[in-house]
């Protein structure tokens, strides 16, 4: 959030093993001046560099961006790659450009690997959708109705977008302030968010669904997550990159 605080126009995140990288990007005066060396973002020391960008940028950026397939039944692609072979997974179509998700950052797929092993049956409510993978996926998985929530409107847009070019229809997709907002009722609930949210949608919550799908959550904040979404135990955990993911159901 410091980042994008930074650079409201977007960052750009790589997680690497034990080291993150941030890229943001901005014409001359834009962003704020950081000599190279170390420096302090929100009290963490970061190492900094800077580069002039490219003129080719605009189709350069594209490289970094390839097919994503998890649990060998769910591949998400740009809109620029082949699709799958028909038949073999399930094909999604995401636009990396709208900066929501593409389906490649760890809490994403955790997620989506959490979501393969349920039984695709009944209502599910996607709470942070960003670029509405979750929801997409849900929805061609089987789950119905589909509602996806997001605090920002260019997320809402990036999902309806997202769910035109992929010939999907959701239930609903909408703005919503988990910080003051109860989560929906759904039979599923998948909120890919970050400790603070989960915390607060916790708090707000009234009957609790007989699952969720909780991620975001850095190594180490599991069990308070947890315990917070009481009466909800915990039925897996999965980790990767220094990040994990919950399933949480009805005892």
């Amino acid at each position: 959030m410091a980042l994008l605080e930074l650079a409201p126009t977007g960052v750009e995140q790589v997680d690497g093993d034990g080291w993150v990288e941030f890229a943001i990007y901005g014409a001359p005066g834009e962003l704020p001046s950081f000599p190279a060396g170390e420096a302090e973002v929100a009290g963490v020391r970061v190492a900094v560099s800077g580069d002039e960008v490219a003129d080719d940028w605009a189709e350069r950026w594209r490289e970094f961006h390839h097919p994503v397939e998890i649990g060998g039944r769910v591949r998400v692609r740009p809109p620029w790659e082949p699709p799958a072979p028909e038949g073999r997974l399930i094909d999604l179509v995401v636009d990396p450009g709208q900066a929501f998700g593409t389906g490649a950052h760890a809490t994403t797929r955790l997620c989506l690997e959490l979501l393969l092993g349920l039984e695709p049956r009944g209502s599910l409510a996607d709470l942070g959708c960003g670029s509405g993978v979750l929801a997409l996926a849900a929805a061609r998985l089987g789950f119905a109705p589909v509602l996806a929530l997001d605090y920002e409107q260019a997320a809402v847009e990036a999902t309806l977008e997202n769910a035109r070019a992929n010939a999907i229809t959701l239930h609903e997709v909408r703005l919503a302030d988990l910080r003051e907002e109860p989560m929906p009722s759904a039979d599923v609930v998948t909120a890919n968010l970050v400790r603070p949210l989960l915390l607060s949608a916790a708090a707000l919550m009234g009957d609790p669904p007989p699952v969720l799908v909780a991620s975001g959550l850095l190594e180490g904040e599991e069990d308070e997550v947890a315990a917070a979404f009481a009466p909800l135990a915990e039925r897996r955990r999965l980790s990767s990159q220094g990040w994990s993911a919950l399933l949480l159901t009805a005892r």
